[in-house]
């Protein structure tokens, strides 16, 4: 007889700034904000990173500022590191 299938459970995804409040989510900090972009410059979606919404709106808005103040990239072609390799 073959043994039954174990239903596969996810992992419980938590809010990484409801868990830590002293965590700063401010445009100033773009290695954090960094995290929740995709390295073509997407925000990813709070189902995947697992923000509640709440965090979600505020990060999305700290990213768009630090977008503006040119802390961090729209797109991969405004990347640092995509504009260095097509030079060579």
């Amino acid at each position: 007889m073959s043994q039954p299938k174990k239903k596969f459970t996810p992992k419980k995804k938590f809010c990484r700034f409801c868990d830590n409040p002293e965590l700063p989510l401010n445009y100033k900090n773009p290695e954090i904000l960094a995290d929740f972009i995709t390295e073509r410059g997407k925000i990813i979606a709070s189902r995947v990173t697992g923000t509640c919404a709440k965090h979600q709106r505020a990060l999305t808005r700290e990213i768009k500022r630090a977008r503006q103040m040119a802390l961090l990239y729209y797109t991969a072609t405004h990347s640092t590191d995509v504009l260095k390799k097509s030079k060579i």
